[in-house]
């Protein structure tokens, strides 16, 4: 067996043949008996993070929870794996409460977000009894002490006007972000909150952004907290950035917590509750997205063309990201690809420049690092039906989201019948 860089799973290797074993499991063998593409997750994998990021963080701070961001994965099968993990978790929309709730997470754990909750979306959390709602604006306020019965639970997000170095669509602490108050409305909504008798504002909390390589910007967002007054519970968001790439580099897990809660202790106190919320680095490297090369054209560059794409990994044309690819096949020529989908559309571009092994029809080619936020993104774009999820564990592979079928592309659209004709 050859071990693999960090960008694959924990419980990853190649065999001889140059199979990718994934959870005990022949990758080669799972797109036979599942079909292709297919997303593959390492769950033995996803545990140990889960469990590594509670070492870190609790031996450093005994009284620290780790949150599952569960946009990142949003499987009724990882909130139930989390859940079991002990990880607490956070929602951000109605549909990801229900899949939470339907994935067995204790409603106390969970932690309602987002900056344009509705009447319904309160609603719904306060029906199902979550543990924690983060104010996010003034109308949360409003809508929340006009639909809480009795009291709620609440932290304040604040806006750390904290500037980091990730793509801007994943960048959320900037001062001009949709996301929390900035200081002067927080104090703001801090006095109100104190006075409220309906919501219980139990601290704050704060996020930069996604894919942060550096740890600065996040302890510059908890020095952002110091002068806001003194509360029992800090909500540190998440944001800690993974290895795409064999050649890529990350903050470690023990960087991270030694930087963030130095950074608590010095600015905030060691008698405080400390919360954090990592998706991407707990459970990206986790997975890997397999497909079957279906052409290969070489002419002034060499076309790899799978039968995914952008329907199942938008991060590359959404957010640039750079992932790579491997093919499973030995062989000693190698050229330079550019692997793409089957969509039509010019951008449709997995991988570029990917030193591959001549690729040929019928070869399994796999991308790493696909554990966060492609499940996530998937899309029915040109009408294609959106892969299944493989959970692999010694062994043992279990289907926990089948393939869409065409039928389903149907399900939502009325019959033509039902429709008045003018």
């Amino acid at each position: 067996m050859t071990a693999l860089p960090p960008c694959y799973p924990a419980n990853s290797r190649l065999d001889e043949h140059g199979d990718l074993i994934v959870g005990g499991c022949s990758v080669t063998e799972l797109c036979r008996e599942f079909g292709t593409p297919v997303y593959i997750v390492d769950e033995q994998g996803a545990r140990e993070r889960a469990r590594d990021y509670r070492a870190a963080f609790e031996s450093r701070h005994p009284d620290s929870e780790v949150i599952f961001a569960s946009k990142a994965f949003p499987c009724t099968a990882i909130y139930r794996l989390f859940a079991e993990e002990g990880l607490s978790c956070d929602v951000a929309t109605r549909g990801e409460l229900f899949l939470a709730l339907a994935g067995g997470v204790d409603p106390a754990r969970i932690h309602v977000h987002g900056n344009a909750k509705d009447d319904a979306d309160v609603a719904a959390a306060v029906e199902a009894g979550v543990g924690c709602v983060v104010i996010d604006s003034f109308d949360d306020i409003d809508r929340l002490e006009r639909l809480v019965p009795d009291r709620q639970r609440v932290l304040l997000r604040v806006n750390p006007e904290v500037q980091a170095d990730t793509h801007e669509s994943v960048l959320t602490g900037h001062s001009t972000s949709k996301f929390g108050l900035r200081r002067a409305l927080a104090l703001r909504a801090i006095e109100r909150l104190r006075a409220s008798d309906r919501l219980e504002l139990i601290g704050l909390h704060t996020h930069v952004g996604s894919q942060i390589l550096e740890v600065e910007p996040l302890t510059m967002a908890v020095d952002a907290l110091a002068d806001l007054g003194d509360f029992p519970v800090y909500d540190l968001g998440g944001g800690l950035g993974i290895p795409y790439r064999s050649t890529d580099t990350a903050p470690s897990l023990d960087a991270y917590a030694d930087a963030l809660v130095s950074a608590v202790h010095r600015g905030l106190g060691t008698d405080v509750r400390v919360l954090v919320e990592p998706g991407r680095s707990l459970i990206g490297t986790s997975g890997v997205t397999a497909y079957h090369v279906v052409s290969v054209k070489r002419d002034v560059v060499v076309h790899v063309a799978v039968n995914g794409g952008m329907g199942d990994n938008l991060e590359v044309s959404l957010y640039g990201t750079e992932f790579e690819a491997r093919v499973l096949a030995r062989r000693d020529a190698t050229e330079r690809c550019q692997v793409v989908g089957k969509h039509c559309e010019s951008g449709d571009v997995l991988v570029r420049d990917a030193e591959l092994p001549s690729p040929v029809i019928g070869d399994v080619l796999v991308t790493p690092a696909t554990g966060a936020y492609c499940y996530t993104l998937a899309n029915n774009y040109n009408a294609q039906p959106r892969p299944p999820v493989v959970s692999c564990r010694e062994g043992d592979a279990r289907l926990v989201v089948r393939r869409e079928t065409y039928d389903d592309l149907l399900r939502r659209d009325v019959p033509a019948a039902a429709v008045p004709t003018a």
